[in-house]
């Protein structure tokens, strides 16, 4: 009789070299950010961030943000925060920096947590994992938004925010971005319904009523732009010319954070020099 053990062994043999074996859990206490893409998290060794003094123009935001997560690294009562408005102002920045000021000041206490968009629905079971670990996270989500049609996942994460049976645990705050202060586009139509037109909006701002902290970023005009950049060069030790940064700002249509730190990158190399 032929034997059958060598070919099966053969066969799981196989299919273990197939099969990629499974990552290993990550390790929450040893880096300062994690990026979470729905089933594991990466580690980041380091997060690339400008100093919470170079970001001009939004100081009143900064204050508020800063204060805030410095607070829920230090285990006190914080947050979650909502960043909302205009693109290239510095929201993802500020979560950024101000998560690594507070780092510096409450080393280890601190871990930031990158969700994107299409794991949202994996967030209760981000949060078992990071409510059984000893340290504070901060699970940022960037530019925020959702179809039309999907009224499932706001109601969830206003659950997740306050109230519901998986809502974070208390070593979790949650910082989101987004372009828009009820983080869905409005429309025209939410105007036609003859029994209440205010309905539909108001379910939707009923998201962005649960951050404990809203805060708004506009554009900016002129002179604060022209700040922005100056702190920027004057800390890189390069010379700018405001005819040439204006010029900068008009070819791209739009004065922003974000488009001063282009231009002084422009600066850099045409100056030879690296940021």
């Amino acid at each position: 009789m032929t034997d059958q053990g060598d070919p099966l062994a053969r066969i799981a043999d196989a299919l273990e070299r197939l099969a990629p074996p499974p990552a290993a859990a990550a390790d929450w206490l040893a880096c300062p950010a994690y990026v979470w893409d729905g089933a594991t998290a990466r580690g980041i060794a380091q997060i690339e961030a400008p100093e919470l003094a170079q970001l001009c123009g939004i100081d009143a935001q900064k204050d508020k943000v800063s204060a805030n997560v410095l607070r829920h690294a230090k285990g006190h009562a914080a947050h979650d925060m909502l960043l909302w408005g205009a693109r290239g102002m510095g929201k993802s920045a500020l979560v950024r920096a101000a998560t690594v000021a507070a780092q510096q000041e409450v080393p280890g206490a601190l871990a930031l947590v990158q969700a994107g968009s299409d794991s949202l629905g994996s967030l209760p079971a981000l949060f078992d994992i990071l409510g059984s670990e000893e340290r504070r996270f901060l699970v940022y989500i960037d530019d925020l938004g959702f179809a039309e049609d999907d009224s499932e996942t706001p109601r969830r994460l206003r659950s997740w925010l306050e109230g519901g049976v998986e809502a974070r645990p208390n070593n979790v705050r949650l910082a989101v971005t987004s372009n828009r202060r009820a983080i869905q586009a409005r429309h025209l139509s939410e105007q036609d319904d003859p029994i209440n037109p205010r309905d539909a909006t108001d379910d939707r701002l009923a998201l962005a009523d649960r951050f404990g902290i809203s805060v708004g970023f506009h554009n900016c005009d002129k002179p604060t732009y022209l700040a922005i950049i100056a702190t920027y060069a004057e800390a890189a030790g390069l010379a700018w010319e405001e005819g040439d940064a204006m010029e900068w700002a008009a070819r791209r249509g739009a004065r922003s954070g974000r488009t001063a730190w282009q231009y002084v990158t422009e600066l850099a190399g045409r100056a030879g020099k690296r940021l």
